[in-house]
């Protein structure tokens, strides 16, 4: 009778599965959160498939060569094989064992393939309420992916965790006015560009004109007031998470702050935050959760 080896069994495919998802991680150091390695070896483990499905799919989304399209496609395939077969995929391979341990529901993950799939077709926003549309589809499901691993079910949880979401996904988008235009997108909603007398032409000269300025000051003001209204998160999620959620509105609120300190123009130059900046953010969080302190300072919240 033939034998399964070990290299070939499903636990050592599972095994192998994981470890692609955590190389994946640990690749993008960048734009994963360092206090996510302060977090239990066991959550850390399922935290990687989840972030190898969304750099996967934004990368489709983004920097594809071939057909964007059939490539979505197939990794909804993928994701819809989790809950209902058996994905062929080894980032799908570690997710099915993620979700199933932590029933995740499949809607979050399709909501994200389906944003990557309107960054194909829409390049312009008419108005805000779209712009959030966008948002709830491309950043919110995110956040609440994280907060099934942690446990939280709470819909009231959830949805602090989508404000905080928006204003990350959105205060994104204010960096990078000039990177998006240059992929050929505009996010400022065009009805708040007619609002403040700000045309594509302004943008595509690099014009930080009065009205620009002003356009990005309501932008940014608002973004911080949902920044606000998601803050109550940090002291709500179990201790295991508050620092990765400190560490989150910090990190949006000192880019804004960034944004106000060049006056508003983001076109000469992308507001970012230093390495040493970014170091000091998250002593910060680590020191002020093992205190028990109040999260933030009310002076980066505003």
């Amino acid at each position: 009778m033939a034998t399964t080896s070990a290299a070939s069994s499903p636990a050592a495919a599972r095994d192998d599965a994981f470890t692609a998802c955590e190389r994946l991680a640990k690749s993008h150091y960048e734009n994963f959160s360092v206090a996510t390695w302060l977090l239990p070896a066991r959550l850390r483990r399922h935290i990687y498939p989840v972030y190898a499905f969304c750099r996967g799919v934004d990368d489709l989304g983004d920097e594809f060569s071939g057909d964007r399209s059939a490539a979505l496609d197939e990794w909804e395939r993928q994701t819809r094989l989790c809950y209902s077969g058996t994905p062929t995929h080894p980032y799908f391979i570690a997710l099915q064992e993620t979700v199933e341990k932590f029933d995740i529901p499949h809607v979050l993950f399709l909501k994200l393939i389906e944003a990557n799939r309107r960054d194909q077709r829409i390049k312009r926003y008419p108005h805000y309420a779209e712009l959030l549309d966008y948002c709830d589809h491309s950043a919110n499901p995110v956040g609440r992916m994280v907060l099934y691993l942690f446990g939280h079910r709470e819909e009231e949880l959830h949805i602090l965790s989508d404000y905080t979401c928006t204003a990350l996904q959105l205060t994104n988008f204010w960096q990078d006015v000039w990177r998006d235009y240059e992929s050929g997108r505009i996010y400022l909603p065009l009805a708040d560009m007619r609002d403040f007398g700000v045309d594509e032409q302004a943008i595509a000269d690099r014009r930080a004109t009065p009205g620009f300025k002003r356009l990005m000051k309501f932008e940014v003001e608002r973004t911080r007031d949902l920044f606000r209204k998601g803050y109550p998160l940090s002291v709500r999620v179990v201790r295991q998470a508050r620092i990765d959620v400190t560490l989150f509105t910090a990190g949006g609120l000192s880019v804004l702050k960034a944004i106000e300190a060049q006056d508003h123009d983001v076109l000469a130059s992308r507001p970012a935050l230093s390495k040493r900046a970014k170091a000091r953010l998250l002593a910060m969080a680590w020191l002020r959760t093992k205190l028990g302190l109040e999260p933030l300072p009310r002076s980066l919240i505003g």
